[in-house]
């Protein structure tokens, strides 16, 4: 059973994921993924994963076989596990709890050599649809307060298969970065009565310097205090709390929006390895006036190292005015 542990000082909680145990000898520096061999996730092995919780068929086929579009899977390998109760318990200064979660990969096609900037706006609106279902049905498990959506491409992003997939872990607590930024949000709004993400969209819009691309629902713009190279927000154009709240026209238009702009950093960036995550209102308080969700997309282009690490100062030789300016040239 994995475990939650806190770090006392800082408040943050560690997973320590006993399923997923390495000797010394495992952490030899990483090579490229595999472009070649045997791929569990292609479509004709779907005998190689767990049982899928979540799948979209067009002709009717049966669960767990071929002839799905996309598939939602339980990781073989999970940081957390559905299965068993949280046992909140001390030890002496320190507070532990079971790993209780869960951790799903979604397949976001039945083909190896697809990507998201390369399947059609159909496929990607599928793949946002499919985050909004699994998320509505994890928020029922009364025991988990916060369902992260993220996707790692590439191997120097984290990706440990080069089948295009992203994937959903449902925590039994607030992550503290998560918690900071809706602490950030509710204090702005505390002090302005309104939603700093929408003042964001309003003042980028009008300024237009680090926009990258919109369309009738949504902007996406290089922040103003950019950690990263090309580090690129997508956010709604009206003030959304959560992401799976959204009206079912508008996946239609975060999709458009969201493979635009993966194609634009594949070109410019020559497909660089990427992670993105959807930051959305955690539960059960949904409702905010103060928060926004939105999609972070972080190229990996630089690297994190002793400085960064030692005071949570980022070094970031890109201007976002830059960066907006070549993405927004790309088409």
């Amino acid at each position: 059973m994995p475990e939650l542990r806190k770090d006392p000082i800082h408040g943050r909680w560690v997973i320590i994921a006993t399923e997923r145990s390495r000797r010394p000898s495992d952490f030899a520096p990483e090579e490229r993924i595999s472009t070649g061999g045997f791929c569990p996730l292609c479509e004709g092995n779907e005998d190689r994963t767990p049982p899928e919780v979540l799948a979209f068929r067009d002709n009717g086929a049966p669960p767990n076989s071929p002839g799905w579009s996309l598939r939602v899977v339980p990781n073989k390998f999970p940081a957390l596990r559905i299965e068993g109760e949280l046992d909140r318990e001390g030890e002496g200064i320190y507070d532990k709890m079971n790993g209780i979660g869960a951790h799903e990969v979604v397949v976001e096609t039945p083909q190896h050599s697809e990507t998201l900037s390369t399947l059609p706006l159909k496929g990607v609106e599928k793949v946002l649809w499919a985050y909004r279902d699994r998320i509505v049905d994890l928020r029922r498990d009364e025991r988990l307060r916060h369902v992260l959506v993220f996707k790692n491409y590439g191997s120097a992003a984290g990706a440990s298969l080069e089948h295009s997939h992203s994937q959903i872990i449902a925590l039994p607590i607030v992550p503290t970065r998560v918690r900071e930024e809706i602490e950030g949000a509710k204090n702005y709004f505390l002090y302005k009565d309104r939603c700093v993400f929408c003042d964001i969209v309003r003042q980028e819009l009008r300024q237009r310097k680090r926009v990258i691309a919109e369309n009738s629902g949504f902007v996406s713009i290089a922040p103003f205090a950019s950690r990263f190279p090309f580090e690129t927000w997508i956010l709604p154009k009206i003030h959304q709390p959560s992401y799976e709240q959204m009206e079912s026209s508008f996946y239609g238009q975060a999709a458009e929006i969201l493979s635009g702009t993966l194609r634009k950093l594949k070109q410019v960036l020559d497909d660089p390895p990427y992670n993105y995550i959807i930051h959305t209102s955690s539960y059960p308080e949904q409702d905010r006036d103060y928060y926004h969700w939105h999609i972070e997309i972080m190229p990996k282009l630089t690297k994190v190292a002793g400085f960064e690490w030692g005071t949570g100062f980022y070094i970031n030789p890109t201007p976002p005015e830059e960066a907006a300016e070549y993405l927004r040239e790309a088409r």
